[in-house]
């Protein structure tokens, strides 16, 4: 059972860690909090792999699926999207490119949701895709694990809501109005994601590119991407979007192509899991860590990817190489 269920508690503790520590959020002494950020980040992209992988959908549903997830994760359960001083924490988050009538900054709401739909979800499935690339299409979870995942999910966003808005200086909470559009954007987006067909081979004749070539652009758009200053306003916006539309119609061409596999995916997923192990460098931490320990846990939170992506490229070129065979 464990041997079966393995794959699943990896992407349940993998989200996590790509997601706040990776970043350079955290530092490595707060790890203990992966408990507590586990069943959300871990059991949102848990859920959204096993709907897609069940429904036969391919990456643009579990692309479109994540950025539902981080709608509702920033409109409700942190409430960031209009929060002007999240936690008393004076980030300034809705500040930039700020839309009165709806009450958020259009910098902020994009660059988060860009996060999340890239790294919190996409990336971490399609990495703990690449450590079981046997696997890497069917489900992990049985009935009963999906309902503890969905239990747990829930109850957890349910507390840390609680707590944000019991942390929060001003105790925030966000309009009827703002919870309303943002439950209504949640449905359509996630009902979207329904209208791409199932995964279907390639359709174009061409060559795709290698592997390295498809990583290398997914680290240059990615890190274009977390280097955009925010002071830009709707300069940003613009920047956040065009990369947007750039990377989406790049793989879109690329993915349709002859030769592209599962090498080309993990060197997608590689390469925008680089951008942040990188940037954890420039990164202020949320703890305010001494100068050393932050340091130290990028390092070793970046060893650790550059580990994984050695383990993930040997098994999954070991599987394209037998399939070729």
């Amino acid at each position: 059972m464990i041997r079966r269920v393995a794959p699943a508690l990896g992407l349940y503790f993998l989200a996590p860690l790509i997601s706040e520590f990776l970043l350079g959020d955290f530092p490595i002494t707060k790890l203990g909090i992966i408990l507590i950020l586990a069943p959300v980040y871990g059991g949102g992209a848990l859920l959204i792999r096993e709907i897609v992988r069940r429904t036969g959908g391919g990456w643009p549903r579990m692309i479109v699926l994540a950025l539902a997830y981080g709608i509702f994760e920033e409109a409700f359960t942190t409430q960031t999207l209009f929060n002007p001083n999240y936690l008393g924490l004076n980030l300034h988050l809705l500040d930039h490119a700020y839309i009165p009538a709806l009450g958020i900054g259009a910098w902020w709401t994009v660059f988060v949701l860009t996060l999340h739909t890239i790294w919190s979800i996409s990336v971490s499935i399609g990495l703990a895709e690449a450590l079981v690339p046997e696997r890497a299409t069917q489900p992990w979870l049985r009935t009963l694990g999906l309902t503890i995942v969905t239990v747990l999910f829930v109850a957890v966003a349910t507390m840390m809501t609680k707590y944000s808005i019991k942390q929060d200086s001003h105790h925030f909470i966000a309009t009827k109005a703002q919870f309303a559009w943002s439950a209504v954007f949640v449905v359509v987006v996630a009902g979207a994601a329904f209208l791409f067909p199932r995964s279907s081979s390639a359709q174009s004749s061409s060559r795709a590119p290698s592997p390295w070539v498809a990583g290398f652009a997914a680290l240059l758009l990615t890190s274009l991407f977390e280097v955009t200053p925010p002071a830009w306003g709707w300069g940003a916006v613009a920047c956040y979007l065009a990369l947007d539309v750039i990377a989406i119609a790049l793989y879109w061409d690329w993915s349709r192509r002859d030769g592209w596999n599962s090498l080309h995916r993990l060197a997608v997923a590689g390469g925008a899991a680089l951008t942040y192990a990188w940037h954890a460098f420039l990164q202020s931490p949320v703890t305010g860590g001494s100068t050393r320990l932050n340091l130290i846990s990028h390092v070793v939170f970046g060893t650790g990817l550059l580990i994984l992506l050695w383990v993930a490229e040997r098994r999954t070129a070991r599987v394209v190489g037998a399939s070729a065979a």
